[in-house]
C-alpha cells in the first residue's frame, strides 16, 4: 500500500513539475514576451556601445590633447610669453610727398567714359 501511494506521490509531483516547467516555456514563447525579451536585449546592446564609444571619445580627446602640447612644443608655443609692449612707432614730421600713398588724386581721373 505504502509503496502504490509513493509511486502515485511521485508520478503526481513529476506531472506538476512538467506542466509548470511547459507553462513557463510557452509563456516565454508569446509574442509579447518575445518582444520584451528582444526590447531588453536591444538596449543592453545600447548602453554597452554607449559606454565603448565614450570610452573611445575620451581616448581620443586625451591623445588630442597630448598631441597639441607636443606640437606646441615643437612650434614654440608653449614658450613663456613676454607681455612687454613694443616700442611706439614714431611717425615723421613732414611728411614725403613723393610716397605713392600721398598721390595727389584730384588730377587723375577714374572715369573711364571721360574722355571718350
Amino acid at each position: 500500500m505504502f509503496r502504490r501511494t509513493f509511486w502515485f506521490t511521485t508520478g503526481v509531483a513529476a506531472g506538476v513539475w512538467a506542466t509548470t516547467k511547459v507553462n513557463r516555456k510557452l509563456k516565454q514563447l508569446t509574442p509579447e514576451s518575445l518582444a520584451a525579451t528582444a526590447t531588453n536585449k536591444a538596449i543592453e546592446a545600447g548602453h554597452r556601445l554607449k559606454d565603448r564609444a565614450v570610452g573611445f571619445a575620451l581616448d581620443v580627446r586625451d591623445n588630442m590633447a597630448q598631441r597639441e602640447e607636443e606640437l606646441g612644443d615643437a612650434l614654440g608655443l608653449n614658450a613663456p610669453v613676454d607681455h612687454e609692449l613694443p616700442a611706439p612707432r614714431r611717425f615723421a614730421a613732414i611728411e614725403n610727398r613723393n610716397n605713392p600713398k600721398y598721390v595727389d588724386r584730384t588730377t587723375y581721373s577714374y572715369n573711364r567714359n571721360e574722355d571718350h
